[in-house]
């Protein structure tokens, strides 16, 4: 019986130190743990400006008030960061992802790189959402969408896995558009062969992203805005006509609105499965919070950026939305989704 005891032991030991962590409050959680805010992109692009914001307002918010450390983990276009945080990060709390809005979706396509399942992620919210566009330097002689349609617009893009990839193609084979891509440019080596007229242009990355990296396109008036790729007309783009709204073919229209849902949450955040459900509410409850914060709106103001907060009951619907598709709609959808997992 004696060698028994040392294993009883042990075992009520492990039992007490279960109970204790369930009986740890979030405050106390947090006191003690950094909260990681990972970035899938490199330093200086708009999902990293806007998560850099964010950290700096959203621990005073969340109970015991950690310390929000920003963790940049760019590759493949954002799946390298989503893959990590579903199958290897922490799934105390104390691990949250900004996403690329684009990546989320990738699963349902069939992409075999996608490790993960957007249903079962534990969503946080979105600063709000996102309005592609399609713009041309100001001396390029393509000003206008009716350009577009008659003459050959040169594009640059980041790469095969990135939305500007991915809708000049869609606008192409649904409108007939003249746009040729030019991928394998990095983020800011593509902003400069815009200006120094290696490229004529960028369809398909936010106006949102624009106005928090490059707000002199924009204040300025140095670029033209050919048309917006939402699913309704942003209020910064007025006028500007709506590609959707061009589209004749319902089915056309259906697969265009299928892959535009992931402009509708935009800048998402979100942990990994299995977040104890305290501190998910706690987190929720914090990001809503830091998104009303006056200091918060100020320093997001300062940097050019436009927040319109959306909840995640709100992208788990528009989630659900994009998985009731038919099943046509989506093979169809894939196609041109296989080369825009920006």
């Amino acid at each position: 019986m004696r060698r028994f005891i040392p294993i009883v032991v042990f075992a009520a030991g492990l039992a007490a130190d279960v109970h204790a962590a369930r009986a740890q409050s979030v405050a106390d959680f947090y006191r003690r743990a950094p909260l990681s805010l990972y970035v899938g992109s490199g330093a200086g692009g708009g999902f990293d400006t806007y998560a850099r914001v964010l950290a700096a307002h959203l621990g005073k918010h969340v109970p015991g008030n950690p310390n929000v450390v920003v963790k940049n983990m760019p590759g493949a276009t954002g799946m390298v960061a989503v893959n990590y945080l579903y199958n290897a990060a922490p799934r105390d709390g104390s691990a949250l992802l900004a996403s690329f809005n684009t990546v989320i979706l990738n699963a349902l396509y069939g992409d075999p790189n996608a490790k993960f399942d957007p249903r079962k992620l534990s969503w946080i919210g979105s600063a709000g959402k996102l309005t592609g566009t399609c713009l041309t330097w100001r001396t390029s002689p393509a000003k206008t969408f009716a350009d577009a349609l008659a003459r050959e617009v040169l594009v640059g893009a980041t790469g095969d896995g990135s939305t500007p990839v991915m809708y000049p193609r869609l606008l192409n084979a649904m409108l007939g558009t003249k746009f040729k891509v030019i991928p394998g440019y990095a983020t800011s080596g593509l902003r400069m062969a815009v200006e120094n007229g290696e490229v004529q242009g960028i369809c398909g990355i936010a106006w949102e992203t624009h106005m928090a990296s490059v707000p002199s396109w924009i204040i300025d008036k140095k670029v033209n805005f050919l048309t917006q790729l939402g699913l309704s007309e942003s209020t910064h783009m007025q006028g500007v006509p709506l590609a959707i709204d061009l589209i004749r073919k319902p089915d056309d229209r259906r697969i265009f609105e299928l892959l535009g849902i992931p402009q509708e949450f935009g800048r998402p955040v979100f942990g990994p499965p299995g977040v104890p459900a305290d501190r998910l509410a706690a987190l929720r409850e914090a990001f809503e919070a830091t998104l009303r914060d006056a200091d918060y709106l100020a320093d997001a103001q300062k940097a050019g950026q436009f927040v319109d907060p959306l909840g995640a009951p709100e992208i788990e619907a528009l989630i659900a939305r994009a998985y009731a598709a038919p099943d046509d709609i989506v093979k169809r959808a894939a196609v041109y989704a296989a080369s825009s997992a920006n």
